[in-house]
């Protein structure tokens, strides 16, 4: 057990930080199963708006890695257009 209060504060905010950051994971990719399962394609496309904005900030906060959330990005973008032809 950490002795320290800075320690102590430590383990409090890396858990709060932990329990925030698998929300936003677990939401962004609820989302991308709901993207996915789509089939209209204006829907689906205002969808891919608010997507990639949080697959954007999970990159930014180093939640994933910045090429799988482009990646991500890329195939779900090559999806939406599928719809559209």
């Amino acid at each position: 057990m950490a002795n320290h209060k800075s320690a102590l504060k430590r383990i409090r905010s890396n858990e709060a930080k932990r329990l925030r950051n698998r929300y936003q994971h677990k939401t962004a990719r609820t989302a991308i199963r709901k993207l996915r399962s789509l089939k209209d394609v204006t829907e689906a496309s205002e969808l891919l708006k608010t997507i990639s904005s949080m697959v954007d900030k999970l990159a930014r906060k180093n939640v994933i890695h910045k090429n799988k959330a482009s990646n991500l990005k890329s195939s779900l973008t090559k999806f939406v257009t599928s719809l559209a032809a």
